[in-house]
């Protein structure tokens, strides 16, 4: 009898902690990078209660999925990282049947991240952008004159500008995969070359202007240059626009500006997925399904001025953010964009080493 009971109390303590997990989700993303108020409405529409926890690079995003039993449900790798993701098996295809908000999506960019994730099995886009320059107008114009070359990628790595510029503060992203590429593409190289020279030629020039470089950081610089503590970042298009409206807000007179560089710029795509061993795979087809609301979407984009692929959301989204061409690039603009390829494990090693030079400065 006691054992019956005993049997009993197990079998209704498991439930329980099913259940529990069954209205709780755990979500991994990019740090500034939702509304303010989405799990809330997220939990409010379904019950269930979202863990949430950051990171501001891909590299440790991928260690963890690479690790397997990262306990997550959703997280939002970029594009090229999550093609290679995809191809050791990290990600489960998704349900589609369960994401019917699928239909609000923009065809065209669906087709161009299908690149990276053939027929979008295992994923849809979030956010996508550039990676770009964000400079203090003020700053730059009192330094180098108003002729200052700031549509083009010579404002930092030319040589004789980064010296002049380093008194108020240039960073970069730690970001091996964009900075490079964005060296070569200034040499006038392919920035989608694989071939380990012009990475060592891409590097040289960064080693250049590596005494002029403040720091490499993929998110410190947002609040930096808000507040005048640096004057140029080579960042990601939304976290430029993040800290032009922190500076507007503090009223500092900071001038924040943005711009995709005359030789082209990186376009990425930002990916929701779902980890082969999510321990709540339909909490996490409800989430995905739930950003992909046309107002939902568009409240994250109107909060991170980042531009989605939403078609749904774009009338909802303010006219500020979808005329700004740093956000939602012109046809012209849109021409000089690339994509990321992937690598292989010979050239992810040559970059790896030749990244901990650069960053090291030996």
């Amino acid at each position: 009898m006691k054992l019956k009971i005993v049997a009993a109390v197990v079998a209704a303590v498991a439930a329980q902690a099913a259940s529990a997990q069954d209205n709780v989700l755990n979500v991994y993303n990019w740090s500034d990078y939702i509304a303010e108020d989405t799990l809330e409405k997220f939990t409010a529409a379904t019950g269930i209660t979202v863990n949430y926890d950051v990171y501001d690079s891909n590299e440790v995003l991928e260690a963890k999925m690479l690790a397997g039993n990262s306990g997550y449900d959703v997280v939002v790798p970029t594009s090229s990282f999550m093609q290679r993701q995809i191809a050791a098996g990290v990600y489960q295809p998704l349900n589609r049947d369960l994401l019917p908000n699928l239909a609000n999506m923009d065809p065209a960019l669906m087709a161009s991240a299908a690149t990276y994730d053939p027929g979008n099995e295992h994923s849809v886009i979030y956010m996508w952008g550039t990676t770009g320059i964000g400079y203090n107008t003020g700053k730059v114009e009192e330094i180098l004159g108003a002729d200052a070359p700031t549509n083009s990628w010579a404002l930092v790595f030319d040589p004789a500008n980064a010296e002049k510029l380093a008194e108020c503060g240039i960073t970069m992203l730690d970001a091996p995969v964009e900075m490079l590429p964005a060296a070569m593409n200034y040499l006038g190289l392919d920035p989608q070359s694989t071939d380990p020279a012009d990475f060592e030629k891409g590097a040289e020039l960064l080693m250049q202007i590596r005494p002029y470089i403040r720091y490499f950081h993929s998110s410190q610089y947002i609040n930096d240059l808000a507040n005048g503590e640096v004057c140029v970042s080579i960042g990601w298009s939304g976290d430029i626009f993040i800290a032009q409206a922190r500076a507007a807000e503090a009223e500092n007179g900071i001038d924040i500006a943005y711009v995709i560089p005359d030789e082209g710029a990186l376009q990425w795509f930002d990916m929701l997925t779902i980890p082969v061993d999510a321990p709540n795979p339909a909490a996490a087809h409800a989430f995905i399904n739930f950003i992909m609301d046309a107002q939902i979407t568009a409240d994250i984009t109107n909060y991170v001025w980042y531009a989605n692929a939403n078609a749904a959301s774009l009338p909802l989204v303010d006219e500020e953010i979808t005329s700004d061409p740093g956000i939602f690039p012109t046809p012209a603009a849109k021409e000089r964009l690339w994509n990321s390829v992937p690598y292989d494990s010979r050239l992810d090693r040559t970059i790896t080493r030749l990244w901990t030079t650069i960053l090291t400065g030996q």
